[in-house]
């Protein structure tokens, strides 16, 4: 059976569709990736660049290219959230997982790039848990 993994911007404007095998789930620790998501690491699926199918807002989206790396981020113009991007020579889609309205069936396989995790992170999942702001 083929997976099928919907997605979109926060705003809405901006739906996809990827269809078919995930290759790598990874949370990523590069400065780049915590940069462009404000976070500790980004939560990325690594899928061909044919499996992915824009559905609306193609138009509305942009993206920045960092030229001193192969790094490139795309994101819906009018509430900055990251959609799918490919990379610099076209063979590999990098699908933001935070963007899905579904969960894929595959789980973070690996976490890359963590010489460059920061030294908050840890500390942070062992602090105290509420299930919204603390009162």
């Amino acid at each position: 059976m083929v997976e099928v993994l919907k997605g979109q911007c926060l705003c809405g404007k901006v739906e996809f569709e990827i269809k078919g095998d995930v290759g790598a789930f990874y949370f990523c620790h590069c400065l780049q990736c915590r940069k462009t998501t404000g976070s500790a690491f980004a939560s990325n699926l690594f899928v061909k660049p044919e499996a992915l199918s824009w559905i609306k807002g193609e138009d509305n989206l942009t993206r920045f290219e960092d030229p001193a790396r192969d790094f490139f981020k795309r994101f819906c113009k009018t509430c900055g959230s990251g959609v799918p991007h490919l990379n610099r020579d076209k063979t590999k889609l990098t699908v933001p997982v935070g963007s899905l309205d579904n969960q894929p069936a595959k789980t973070p396989q690996a976490n890359i790039f963590t010489a460059e995790t920061p030294p908050w992170l840890e500390p942070g999942l062992a602090a105290h848990r509420f299930k919204g702001f603390p009162s």
